[in-house]
This record gives C-alpha cells, structure tokens and sequence, in this order.
C-alpha cells in the first residue's frame, strides 16, 4: 500500500503505471473521496474551535455569574454538527483504505515497459535442452506409464486439478523438498513450517486481500483461508512490529502446500500437474533495508537457479514487464525450465522485490541506530515449486523405454537411480 499523502502529490505518476499496468483504477473516484474528506475534517476543525472558544466563553458568563443559556443551547447543536461530521469523515476514511488496497505498486524504473508478457525481457540462459533420439512423452504419459502419478484417482478423491503420487513418484515429491530446504539453510535461510491456515489480516498485508479473493478458498464461518503461497505466512510473522536493525537482512524458507482456485484458467493446462488447485512450494524470504533490496534481489534469483543447475535442467531468467508483474511487485525475475513435451519454456520460480508495499500494509519497520523507524523492504522467490519441479525432472530425465532417471543431487534422498516402467 502507498502513503496517501504520496499518492496525492504524485497522482500523475500513478496515473500513468495504470496504464502500463492494465490497472483499473477509478482515480475519479478517489479525487472526490479525498476532496469531500478535507472538507469535512476542515469544517469540523472550524466547528472544535468555535465550540472552544464557546466553551472560554461560557466560562467566562459563569465565573461573572452571567446566564449561559442561549450559549449553552448553541453549543449544543455544535456538537451534533461535530458528531455528524466525524462520523462521515470516518467513513470517508475507511473509503479511503479501501481505495488505497486496491492500488498496485509502482514498477522500479528498471522494469520494461509494456501491458503483458508479451514485452518481457530474456536476462540470460544456462544449459542446453535435452537431446532424444525418439519423440519425448508428456509427464502425465510418464507418470501413469511408471505408475508414480495417479490423476483419474486423484480426480475421484478431490476432482480435477489434484494430483495423486506413488511411490516413488511421492518420494520425488518428497526427496525435492528436502533437498530445496537443506540447500537454502545452508545458504543461511531459516527454515519455517508455518500454519496453511491463514486469516484475513495477513492476506491483506501481502496484498493478497481484498483483489484476489476470487483466486482463493475461503473456509465458511471463520476468518481464515487456504493459504495461497506461504509468502503470505512468512511475511505476517512480523506484522505489527519493529525489527532490529542490526538482524537484517533476515532470511527465511519455508515448505508448504499452495492452494489455488484458479478462477479464470478454465481450459488452461488442463493435462498433467501444471496448474493444480493444490501444489508444493518451497518459499524464499527477506527482510532487508531499503538500500540493499535489489541487491538481495540478485542474491535470490541465484539461490533459485542454483537449485536448477544441480538439478541440470535447462531454464532461461526473464525480466518481466510492468503489465505482467504481480500486484505487490516492484520488480520481479520470472525462471522459466524447459519441457521438451511442449517444447517450450514455462514459470517455475518468481522472485520479486516488493519493497516497501507489503511492509507498509503489515506495519513492519526497523530502527537504524541513533535514528526513527523506517518500513523494511520484502523479497520472496519461490525456491522451487515442487510438483513443476517434480514434472520438469520427469519429462527431461526419460528414456525410451519410459524409465526415468534420478539427478546425482537426488539419489541420497531417493535411493535409487533409476524409476523404471511399471512392470
């Protein structure tokens, strides 16, 4: 969120990245909002100090013995005029909050412009696409062929989008995000095991609530939700507070389920794992201060590719453009691994700068030494999303007789080199 104050001597600029956003911001609207609201607290402003200097005044009649009545009486109507005028001015306020959730964050001026995906910007590439000498299956035809992956049971047990692995397809699952957790707390991450629960506080103070509520599950009667990304987790676990100044950058990973509607993907990626309502995520955080954001934006986009280069899977790093970013977002990194079903590249990390858009909906600040409290800058990557991980691995590492192999990295964890075809 912004500060309004900014928001109002900057509306130009906010104005325009609607624009290259594809934001619809009613900024009509918000001019009359703010325009009725300085009304109202100017006149209630006039309204206390006539009532104040009423008040000396009636004082005064009575310390004089003087009758105050008529005084009195006025006063009184004043009162109710104040009363009348703060309540609207408070509704103005909560009108105001409520505009001001809805507006996304500004683009860092590194970020290109353009209102899609269309005018992302390919950063670099490691590796080279895996080479087959016969016509490379789909990880749904693997999965089955190997008995690992079960989505006709998985669809009876929950309906579409839900997957179901066995066996070894499980222990993949689960071998990836160890693996990813004993990478990142090397690397100096904390590891979390967060609630999947969340409530609606948090997922405002991401950004989350009140635009994406259509994108998540709701529980009836409570105020909690699926979470969507335990982004939304490890950000709140400092909502409200001031941090030390001396901690940060404070790092943080964290392994969850991610639960997602999907509200508007209807017959997008209908086959195999790619969009799940429900999926496995390993999270990266940071709390940093603001001078050094962007460097550790770097340092995170590198701690997710190193995981794809002991992985050996072929991936390319893209800068997204303003209208593709996510709301929260003031830059963002896409990596994007190779599935030579497809033949093409697809998203299997985001990694962002926020700055201080969430820290400012969550109340998050520090104090530098000898000086006054600032908001903190908020980072998160996704370091990696297991099942695109588990479907990248699956597609890249077959062989034709429908076996699999198992990456160097994983054999400790799974115990066997190869997934062979089901007999």
């Amino acid at each position: 969120m912004h500060d309004l104050n900014y928001f109002r001597e900057h509306l130009a600029q906010f104005e325009q990245m609607a624009g290259g956003r594809g934001a619809a911001i009613d900024f009509a609207a918000f001019r009359t909002l703010d325009r009725e609201r300085r009304e109202v607290i100017t006149a209630v402003e006039r309204l206390k100090s006539e009532r104040n200097r009423a008040g000396e005044e009636i004082a005064r009649r009575k310390r004089a013995g003087e009758n105050a009545d008529s005084l009195l009486s006025e006063m009184k109507g004043v009162s109710d005029e104040i009363k009348q005028a703060d309540g609207r001015a408070a509704e103005l306020d909560a009108s105001l909050q409520q505009f001001m959730l809805s507006v996304p964050n500004l683009p860092h001026a590194s970020v290109p412009p353009g209102r899609d995906a269309a005018a992302n910007v390919e950063v670099r590439r490691w590796g080279v696409p895996p080479q087959f000498d016969f016509t490379p299956r789909p990880h749904w035809e693997l999965g089955e062929r190997a008995g690992i992956l079960d989505l006709p049971r998985a669809a009876k047990i929950a309906g579409a989008r839900f997957s179901l692995y066995r066996g070894l397809g499980a222990r993949l699952e689960r071998a990836l995000a160890n693996f990813f957790l004993d990478v990142h707390t090397r690397n100096g991450y904390t590891e979390y095991l967060p609630p999947f629960l969340v409530n609606t506080a948090s997922l405002t103070g991401v950004g989350q609530l009140p635009k994406f509520a259509a994108e998540m599950f709701h529980l009836e009667g409570a105020d909690l939700w699926l979470t969507p990304t335990s982004e939304v987790e490890l950000t709140s676990m400092y909502r409200d507070e001031t941090l030390d100044a001396a901690l940060l950058p404070i790092k943080a990973c964290a392994w969850t389920a991610c639960f997602r509607s999907e509200a508007g993907a209807a017959g997008k990626d209908t086959r195999g794992i790619l969009r799940q309502h429900q999926f496995q995520k390993v999270e990266m955080f940071k709390f940093t201060r603001p001078e050094q954001s962007y460097e550790e934006l770097e340092s995170l986009v590198r701690d997710a590719e190193s995981l794809l280069q002991q992985l050996g899977l072929h991936y390319r790093v893209v800068q997204l453009a303003a209208g593709d970013m996510g709301f929260a977002a003031a830059k963002t990194y896409d990596l994007e691994v190779w599935l030579p079903a497809a033949g093409t590249f697809r998203e299997i990390s985001s990694c962002s700068n926020c700055e201080a858009f969430q820290a400012r909906r969550s109340a998050i600040r520090f104090r530098p030494k000898g000086g006054k409290s600032e908001f903190v800058h908020t980072l998160n990557g996704s370091g990696l999303a297991v099942g695109r991980t588990w479907l990248a691995i699956v597609e890249n590492y077959q062989r034709a007789d429908g076996s699999i192999d198992v990456p160097a990295v994983l054999r400790p964890y799974m115990g066997v080199e190869r997934i062979p075809p089901e007999q």
